[in-house]
């Protein structure tokens, strides 16, 4: 007879515990929802319109990327470069992309100026040098990635934005977790009813099936966002993330601290060309790049950083890099995308992960849509909320109806 009492004290006592923990879950989910739902979805939107950013800055700018290839030889970009000194307000140049395309128009940026303003790029032609014009839609994406990573806040990278963003990011891990063990089902036959969506329900219980089961059906792709997401605010993270999967020697470079800009918004210290440097790149390269991008180097020095996508990527992040001094022409190092580790390939597509590019153009529909639902969750969460607070009895809800959000 004791033993069968303390064996009914026991499960009771242990029934109790679960249901404490359970509800300091809930209360979490619940308080970090209500105090991160307005960032979430402002970071959430400004992502899925980026989702295909490419596509449409390519189709904006159609007329004004291609020209009529021709014999004559192309200009070299220093010869560029002079050519574009003739335009009013151009700026100083501070990068150059050339592709191997006779029929594709050069890429332009500039520098930022005194007052720390970027001049629109320009589109021009590569045997002329004549300016085809300015890209539309440039300065609305821009916009729109300084609000998705920095929120627009002063400093940009280097204001409190980029740890903001990456609070925010934090956050949505532990209502993801909390969410995922509240919803955990007991037995394996529940999970076709835990994935199924309920619309013949009214009120409360249609609030909590559209919050619950297509927050379940996104729930990989949150993590996926959220996890390559903390790369952009937290260097500790980066670092972390590059020492477990770079190989020792790759990893040691890769965490060297950044040699810092220069004062009063200038990028060069003395003015070099292009030109030895996209020779290098040539002999390097062969005829095996689709294109290039030569950026000059931010502070003072001569060497320029290189990227080389070579004719049969289908990434951003598929491309090989370059450190070449513009002076003498030496290749400083390469690094070749074919000869990276999977680990190392994988650190090289953050952003292809993080935007779902690398599962092709399926992948970064699913990622739109999943970051486009968000304020779904946004507003079935605070309703469940203020229903809960309104139908509060003393007696407590049973532990089998709280999900998150209620």
């Amino acid at each position: 007879m004791a033993m069968r009492y303390q064996g009914r004290y026991g499960s009771v006592m242990a029934s109790e515990y679960r249901r404490a923990i359970k509800a300091a879950l809930l209360q979490v989910h619940s308080i970090a929802g209500l105090a991160l739902a307005l960032l979430l979805c402002l970071i959430a939107l400004t992502g899925a319109i980026m989702s295909f950013e490419d596509e449409i800055v390519d189709h904006l700018n159609a007329g004004i990327m291609q020209v009529a290839p021709r014999t004559t030889p192309a200009l070299t970009p220093d010869e560029l470069v002079v050519r574009l000194r003739a335009v009013p307000d151009a700026g100083k140049v501070a990068g150059i992309v050339l592709s191997s395309d006779p029929s594709a128009a050069v890429h332009i940026r500039f520098a930022r100026d005194e007052q720390g303003e970027r001049p629109s790029s320009l589109y021009v032609d590569p045997y002329d040098g004549s300016v085809l014009g300015v890209p539309r839609g440039e300065d609305f994406f821009a916009t729109v990635r300084r609000l998705h990573r920095w929120l627009l806040i002063p400093g940009d990278a280097r204001g409190w934005g980029r740890q903001i963003t990456g609070l925010v990011a934090l956050g949505l891990i532990v209502m993801m977790i909390s969410g995922l063990v509240l919803r955990w089902p007991r037995r394996s036959s529940s999970v076709q009813v835990w994935l199924k969506l309920n619309l013949g329900l009214s009120g409360r219980g249609r609030y909590r099936s559209l919050h619950a089961v297509i927050g379940t059906w996104v729930l990989p792709i949150y993590f996926v966002m959220t996890l390559t997401g903390l790369w952009y605010s937290f260097d500790w993270y980066k670092d972390g993330v590059v020492w477990l999967l770079s190989r020792p020697h790759v990893a040691a470079a890769k965490m060297q601290p950044k040699a810092p800009r220069a004062a009063g918004g200038r990028e060069t210290v003395q003015p070099i060309g292009f030109d030895r440097a996209w020779s290098t790149l040539q002999q390097e390269e062969g005829g095996g790049f689709a294109r290039a991008q030569l950026m000059l180097p931010v502070g003072p020095g001569t060497v320029m950083r290189i990227r080389s996508w070579p004719k049969d990527s289908t990434l951003e992040s598929m491309r090989d890099e370059f450190r070449i001094d513009a002076v003498s022409g030496q290749v400083i190092s390469a690094e070749r995308y074919a000869d990276k580790t999977l680990g190392e390939k994988a650190i090289a597509s953050v952003l292809d992960i993080h935007r779902g590019a690398v599962l092709g153009w399926p992948g970064r529909l699913a990622f739109m849509i999943a970051a486009v639902l968000m304020p779904l969750f946004a507003v079935t969460g605070v309703l469940l909320y203020l229903s809960r607070r309104k139908l509060r009895r003393p007696l407590r809800t049973p532990l089998e109806r709280l999900v998150p959000g209620e």
